[in-house]
């Protein structure tokens, strides 16, 4: 009796799970094995005084995909986790204008863009359908295709080049609507997958269209329940997790992977290997003993990283007061600001704020009566500002909490029960993230698709990526899709033996 292939998946992220069930499911006998002692990377969780706190992702907005990953086992996603509706999606706040409420209603999102200007109710219908169409072929026909040749590019072209895909979105958002507020609206969301809206590919205002077409979900018990559950999946269908197993190298012999060492000395074999570790990190350190990984860290080195984040985790003895489950914090400038946080050496004097919420879909995320809460902030990496973060994250902390009591949530000091900080330093060390990217490579056009770091390594055969930092790139339906994408060729090689 033939023994079934072995699969190795390096990272417990979004991705790395979302791929180890689909090898698991597929015939693989997968092991993923993951640096921390929780799995979820940069979904880690936090808890501290009877808190929980999401660490990274906390916007679900394509439930099908990974329903996806549980019909794939015969299961049903409801038995392992519960997703609750968001509502508004967002509630966005300017210091000099009304909030808007994000809505899935279009009479409601009309009549708040009318009271700002009538004329972009007819802009924003055009924008909506014009994300639509990106949507289509943007998402539902390319999102989970891997690109490995260049052909594949150019079969993709003409579409692309009909959806005007080298303008950036803020540009084509502007195409539609005036108002400056709206524009910023309909604009920001490239900022949650790592992109400059400024500089990323129209492309990415498909997002706004997969929000309406899905609506935006919080797992009961937070981000990490999600996780849980995935690693439940995983475990019914046979699949095993090491913790505490932080991959020292990856070993070959000849353009084959034969298996890695961890760092306390285990050695695991393997047919194939993923890596949902950070892409970088993967060819510089985890593959420095081949030429492969030198060449590729060099040319990895070449391109441009996403910005990084500065996160404060705190929790308020009260629950929360007049806050919705995700607030965007617009400063006083936005394009000179994001300019900033992309291109400048320093840090801005000024900031704009996501602000996270959880107890107001989900109480159980804090003791009775109180409230779990995050911020952030993007920031430029570590390859573009020399911050010295040990000395200045507690200063742009109190900044950030000064700002957010005085804006939204006064009392904030008086209430304080625990609170953490969360640097780019952070996101090198702890999750091996160059620069402290907090996306992996910026989204920009020449990165993405068959321009960015393929699914499946170009030399050496048995190797694939999943996560941010292969196609089609960060977030959480991204890198669900870049583990379909990625698991269709290790499905191949196993239905080629």
């Amino acid at each position: 009796m033939t023994q079934p292939q072995r699969a190795l998946v390096i990272g417990a992220g979004f991705g790395g799970l979302a791929l180890a069930i689909r090898l698991q499911s597929g015939g693989y006998q997968t092991t993923l094995l993951e640096k921390r002692d929780k799995p979820g990377g940069r979904a880690y969780v936090y808890e501290d005084q009877g808190f929980t706190f999401d660490a990274g992702p906390t916007v679900i907005t394509d439930p099908s995909a990974l329903e996806e990953l549980f019909r794939l086992a015969d299961k049903h996603m409801a038995d392992y986790v519960k997703l609750l509706p968001v509502t508004p999606f967002y509630r966005l706040c300017w210091e000099d204008a009304p909030a808007f409420d994000y809505v899935n209603d279009q009479a409601a999102l009309e009549r708040q863009i009318a009271e700002r200007n009538p004329r972009d109710v007819e802009g924003y219908r055009q924008f909506l359908s014009y994300s639509q169409a990106v949507f289509e072929e943007g998402y539902r026909k390319l999102g989970a295709v891997p690109f490995l040749a260049f052909r594949d590019m150019l079969a993709a072209g003409p579409q692309l080049a009909k959806l005007q895909a080298w303008r950036s979105v803020y540009s084509m958002v502007s195409k539609f609507i005036e108002d400056p507020h709206l524009r910023q609206v309909f604009s920001f969301h490239s900022l949650l997958v790592g992109g400059n809206p400024f500089a990323t590919s129209s492309i990415y205002t498909l997002i706004h269209a997969l929000e309406r077409e899905w609506g935006v979900w919080f797992p009961r018990g937070g981000t990490g329940a999600l996780v849980q559950g995935m690693v439940q999946l995983f475990k019914d269908l046979g699949g095993t997790l090491e913790l505490n197993a932080e991959v020292a190298n990856i070993e070959t012999a000849g353009n084959q992977v034969s298996g890695v060492t961890l760092m306390d000395g285990r050695h695991f074999p393997t047919d194939a290997l993923a890596s949902n570790a950070d892409v970088m990190h993967t060819y510089n350190r985890l593959l420095s003993g081949h030429s492969r990984g030198t060449r590729q860290a060099r040319s990895l080195g070449r391109k441009r990283f996403s910005m990084s984040l500065f996160v404060i985790y705190f929790g308020l003895d009260r629950p929360p007061q007049g806050l919705e489950h995700h607030t965007v914090c617009f400063g006083p400038r936005y394009k000179e600001l994001i300019d900033e946080i992309f291109n400048a050496d320093t840090l801005a004097e000024d900031f704009s704020l996501y602000l996270h919420s959880p107890c107001v879909t989900d109480p159980s995320m804090a003791p009775e009566g109180c409230s779990a809460h995050y911020v952030l902030a993007p920031v430029p990496h570590l390859g573009k500002a020399n911050i010295d973060w040990e000395t200045q994250g507690p200063i742009y902390r109190d900044r950030i909490l000064d700002y957010l009591e005085r804006h939204y949530i006064p009392g904030l000091r008086e209430h304080l029960v625990t609170c953490r900080h969360f640097t780019p330093l952070d996101f090198r060390e702890e999750l091996n993230a160059h620069l402290g990217s907090a996306f992996s490579l910026e989204p920009i056009l020449t990165q993405s698709a068959w321009f960015r770091p393929h699914n499946r390594d170009a030399k050496i055969d048995n190797l694939y990526l999943v996560g941010a930092g292969t196609h089609p790139g960060a977030g959480v339906p991204g890198v669900i899709g870049s583990a379909k994408a990625t698991a269709s060729l290790m499905l191949e090689r196993l239905d080629d033996r």
